[in-house]
């Protein structure tokens, strides 16, 4: 896998508001300028497991599209967890969801796939390379993109992936964790039938990994139904007080159940983190 780290180690942060996500609501993104290489600042060596890595990177998927994501390393280790997107969406929409879990203790890393357009101001790269290049940009050909970045954490971490994922990419991270023995949990917001010619229901009964599953009230019902295959021992289902909203975003703070939706979802982490 050809891995480029195209800038790390520290941030210098100033704040903007941007407005739109796709068709979503707003969020605060912390916009960085960050050195060009990944160095340990005490022994001037490039040593990327023993630093933090913090910025924008780049890697490749099976069919050699250059991936681009934000890696918000805080500690190597094995706390890690990949953030995916929403349909029309980037790795913006989780430029304020990873840093509270960097507050939390966990290192994240928030990818652009293949299928995907911006949010928060933030441009999908790997969206605009796939269709310079000409290649297939549906839901399905972006699980290749889920897929390589798995084997990246892994590969720099050791450690088995806690993956996430919004509304379509829910669909897929559900569908890959089935056979991927570097995937440990899954926390799926707002996961359906996206995958056509696909039951993911039939595809998914028996996944047996931790799973936490969450959507809109309104969709609750269904995500259920999605999820009846699984083992109660093994998932955890929540729905909001109030209406809620579809995919990640209800973890934003403009969402006006996010407090809910963070309780939940910290407590879940919180059982699955644990090292082996």
């Amino acid at each position: 896998m050809k891995i480029t780290f195209c800038s790390a180690i520290l941030l210098a942060a100033s704040m903007a508001i941007f407005a739109s996500c796709g068709e979503g609501q707003g969020a605060e993104e912390t916009k960085t300028d960050s050195t060009t290489i990944a160095q340990n600042t005490d022994t001037g060596s490039t040593q990327q497991d023993t630093i933090k890595i913090h910025g924008s990177i780049e890697f490749t998927a099976a069919d050699g599209l250059v991936i681009t994501a934000d890696s918000y390393e805080i500690l190597p280790g094995e706390k890690y967890i990949l953030l995916c997107h929403q349909a029309g969406y980037s790795r913006g929409e989780y430029v304020e969801t990873a840093k509270k879990l960097n507050e939390m203790g966990y290192n994240c890393l928030a990818i652009d796939q293949r299928s995907g357009e911006a949010c928060n101001g933030v441009v999908n790269e790997t969206a605009r390379r796939a269709k310079e290049q000409k290649k297939k940009t549906g839901y399905l050909d972006a699980g290749q993109d889920i897929v390589a970045a798995i084997d990246y954490i892994y590969n720099h971490s050791q450690h088995p992936v806690v993956v996430v994922g919004s509304s379509y990419s829910a669909a897929l991270a559900l569908k890959i964790a089935k056979n991927n023995n570097k995937v440990s949990a899954v926390a799926v917001f707002s996961p359906g039938e996206y995958l056509k010619g696909i039951n993911l229901q039939k595809e998914i009964s028996g996944l047996n990994i931790p799973v936490f599953a969450t959507s809109s009230k309104e969709e609750a019902n269904d995500v259920a139904t999605l999820l009846s295959g699984i083992a109660d021992d093994k998932k955890t289902l929540f729905a909001p007080s109030g209406a809620g909203d579809h995919g990640s975003q209800v973890l934003w703070e403009s969402a006006p159940d996010h407090n809910e939706y963070w309780t939940a979802f910290s407590d879940f982490l919180d059982k699955v983190s644990t090292p082996q």
